[in-house]
C-alpha cells in the first residue's frame, strides 16, 4: 500500500470510531443540555484550544521531525527545555486570562473551567518530544491510539456528566482526561527520556524553525474561532449555542476526516527532502486522494442535513439546519488548503505559509465583524464564501512554485 494511504488509513480508522463514538455522546448531550450551555463552552474550549496551540503545537515538535539523524539527541534536550519554559508562562498567562473572559461575557461560571483546563499545559512537556518522535518514525498507528482512548474516555465522560445535569463540564472534562492518556501511551511508545541538565543549546535554531509555525497554528485557531467570540458577545449565548452545534454536526465530522488525510502528508514529505519529483508525485497524489474521499463525503452530507438533524438530535436543533448544510460546504477548501501547508513547512518556506495565513486571517475576520450583525445565517454565508474564494488563489500559487515543476532529479529511498 502507498505510504501516505497506509498511514491515512490508520488516523482515518481511529477518527472514524472518534466519530461513531462522538455522533452517539453529540446525540445525548445536545438532548440534555440547554442552548446556553452549547455557547459558555464554546467560549472554554475557544480559550483551551488558544492555549493548546501557544503551549503544544509551537512548531518544536515539527524541527524534531525534520531535523538530520546526527542532529537529533541535542536538540531533542533543547526542546525538552524550550517546551517547559512555554508551558508554564501558558499557564500562566490562561489562569489570568479566566477572570477577564468572564467579566466580557458577563458570566463568572466561565473561569473554573478555564482554570482547570490550563493545568494541562504543566503536563504537556512530559510527553512532547516522545510525541514528535512518534510522528518522525511515521508510526501513525500509535496516534491513532491515542485518538481512540482518548475519545473512548472523553465521550464517555461527556456522556454522564450531561446525564448528572453539570451542564458545560460535559465538555471540559473529555479535555481534561485527554492529557493523561496521550501521556501514557506516548512514553510507552518511546524511550526517550531527558537527561542530564537542563539545556538551551540551539535554542535559536528551533525558534527561528518554530516561529512561523507556530504563527501558523495561532492564526489557524484564531479564524476557526474569531466567529465564536463575535457571535457570543454580539448575539448573545443562546445565538452562539445554535451556531457552535451547527459546527459540530456539520464541521466537526469533515475537520476530523480532513486531519486524518492531511497530518501524515508532512512526515511523508519530510522524507523526500530534495528529492523533487518524490515530493511532487506525492503533494499531487494526495491531493487526488483527498479529492477522491473528501467531494462525495461532504456533499452528501450536506445533502442529508435536513434529515438526520432532527431525527438524531432533536427538533429543538432544525433551526440550526441551513447553518449546518453552510458550514459543511466550507470544508471542501480548507481540506486542499492543509495539504499546501504542509507542503510549505515540509520545504522551509514556512514563512510564506504565515504570510498567507496573516492576510487570510485578516481578510476573514473583517468579513464576519461586518456580517455578524446580521445573524449567524449571515456568519455562515461569509466562512463559506471567504474560503472559497480566497484558498484557490493560495493554491494557484502554491503550485506555481519550482518545486512542483516537472524537472526530474533523483529518486526518494
Amino acid at each position: 500500500m502507498n505510504p501516505f494511504l497506509q498511514s491515512a488509513s490508520w488516523l482515518g480508522t481511529a477518527e472514524l470510531f472518534n466519530r461513531v463514538m462522538r455522533l452517539g455522546t453529540t446525540v445525548i448531550v445536545s438532548r440534555a443540555l440547554s442552548l446556553e450551555d452549547y455557547g459558555l463552552s464554546a467560549i472554554v474550549l475557544v480559550v483551551a484550544e488558544v492555549a493548546t496551540v501557544l503551549s503544544m503545537r509551537t512548531g518544536i515538535g515539527s524541527k524534531l521531525v525534520q531535523a538530520p539523524k546526527e542532529d537529533l539527541g541535542e536538540l531533542c534536550q533543547t526542546a525538552y527545555g524550550l517546551n517547559w519554559a512555554i508551558a508554564i508562562l501558558m499557564f500562566m498567562l490562561q489562569f489570568s486570562v479566566a477572570f477577564p473572559i468572564a467579566h466580557w461575557y458577563h458570566d463568572s461560571r466561565l473561569i473554573t473551567p478555564i482554570c482547570v483546563l490550563a493545568l494541562n499545559t504543566l503536563v504537556a512537556p512530559t510527553y512532547l518530544i516522545q510525541a514528535a518522535l512518534v510522528y518522525r518514525e511515521n508510526q501513525f498507528q500509535v496516534l491513532a491510539l491515542c485518538n481512540v482512548g482518548q475519545a473512548f474516555f472523553g465521550n464517555l465522560a461527556a456522556i454522564v456528566m450531561a446525564q448528572m445535569g453539570y451542564g458545560l463540564w460535559a465538555f471540559v472534562v473529555p479535555g481534561i482526561l485527554a492529557t493523561p492518556i496521550w501521556w501514557f501511551i506516548m512514553r510507552r511508545s518511546q524511550s526517550w527520556r531527558f537527561r542530564g541538565r537542563m539545556s538551551l543549546a540551539r535554542w535559536s535554531e528551533i525558534l527561528t524553525f518554530a516561529k512561523n509555525l507556530m504563527g501558523i497554528e495561532l492564526l489557524g485557531k484564531i479564524r476557526a474561532n474569531v466567529d465564536y467570540l463575535l457571535i457570543g458577545q454580539v448575539l448573545g449565548m443562546e445565538a452562539l449555542g445554535i451556531y457552535y452545534f451547527a459546527f459540530n454536526a456539520g464541521l466537526g465530522i469533515s475537520m476530523s476526516l480532513i486531519q486524518s488525510l492531511t497530518q501524515p502528508l508532512y512526515s511523508h514529505l519530510c522524507e523526500c527532502q530534495g528529492d523533487r519529483v518524490a515530493i511532487r508525485s506525492l503533494y499531487f497524489s494526495s491531493l487526488r486522494s483527498i479529492g477522491t474521499i473528501m467531494v462525495p463525503f461532504v456533499l452528501l452530507q450536506t445533502c442529508l442535513a435536513p434529515w438526520y438533524v432532527p431525527i438524531v438530535f432533536g427538533q429543538k436543533w432544525i433551526v440550526a439546519i441551513p447553518v449546518v448544510m453552510l458550514i459543511c460546504l466550507s470544508a471542501l477548501p480548507r481540506a486542499f488548503a492543509d495539504s499546501a501547508s504542509s507542503l510549505l513547512q515540509s520545504i522551509d518556506r514556512g514563512k510564506v505559509d504565515m504570510y498567507w495565513n496573516l492576510i487570510f486571517t485578516l481578510i476573514f475576520s473583517l468579513a464576519l465583524c461586518v456580517s455578524v450583525k446580521g445573524g449567524i445565517m449571515s456568519v455562515a454565508i461569509t466562512v463559506l464564501v471567504v474560503n472559497c474564494i480566497s484558498i484557490p488563489f493560495f493554491l494557484r500559487w502554491v503550485h506555481r512554485l519550482d518545486i512542483l515543476s516537472s524537472h526530474p532529479t533523483e529518486v526518494c529511498s
